[in-house]
């Protein structure tokens, strides 16, 4: 199970990168903080480690549902523009998104040993793509959601390459993101002043 919830963890990245709709990026970046929770939750039943199931549950509830409910308020608030072109085409795109993982496959093979270094490369092409949803966009919404994406994908890291997530960084995370949401209220207080 923990494959099929990575895997479609990585599908919402993917298609969050191709969107050209806000509400819809909300929606794919809820969906994959969803994923992200539940495999930390398959994560928890076989290493039995509490604090991944905190940091699982926290996911879920947090990421999973409150954040992208909270963006569209704050869209809605600020009449925030509803279409997002990318800055890099479709075309480009496709062709970009085969080139990370892969590349990030032929990373990891030669220097990591593991029976987990799938998982690995996963987190680490994760990682490039929310990087690329960042600069591919110019919303500010879009920005922040590339960022969080980014979390998540360090999230997957942390939880694959450690056998688990120490509680302490996952606070710190938590923390990132109770700052990202008063930055954007910030900004956008800026912007329409």
């Amino acid at each position: 199970m923990t494959n099929l919830f990575i895997g479609l963890f990585l599908s919402t990245l993917i298609t969050a990168l191709l969107t050209t709709r806000l509400y819809r990026l909300f929606l794919w970046y809820g969906l994959n903080s969803i994923f992200l929770g539940l495999a930390a939750l398959e994560q928890y039943k076989l290493l039995d480690d509490k604090a991944l199931l905190i940091s699982a549950l926290l996911t879920l509830l947090l990421k999973g549902l409150l954040l992208p409910y909270l963006f569209k308020l704050f869209a809605l608030k600020f009449h925030t523009e509803r279409n997002i072109p990318p800055k890099i085409r479709l075309q480009y795109a496709i062709l970009l998104i085969p080139a990370i993982l892969v590349f990030t496959f032929y990373l990891i093979n030669p220097i990591l040993h593991l029976p987990g270094k799938n998982y690995i490369s996963l987190s680490i092409a994760s990682l490039f793509l929310s990087l690329v949803l960042i600069i591919e966009h110019k919303a500010i919404f879009a920005k922040v959601i590339g960022f969080l994406m980014m979390e998540n994908a360090l999230f997957l890291l942390g939880m694959t390459a450690t056998e688990g997530m120490p509680m302490l960084i996952e606070l710190g995370i938590f923390f990132d993101l109770l700052m990202a949401v008063v930055v954007i209220n910030l900004l956008f207080e800026v912007e329409h002043a």
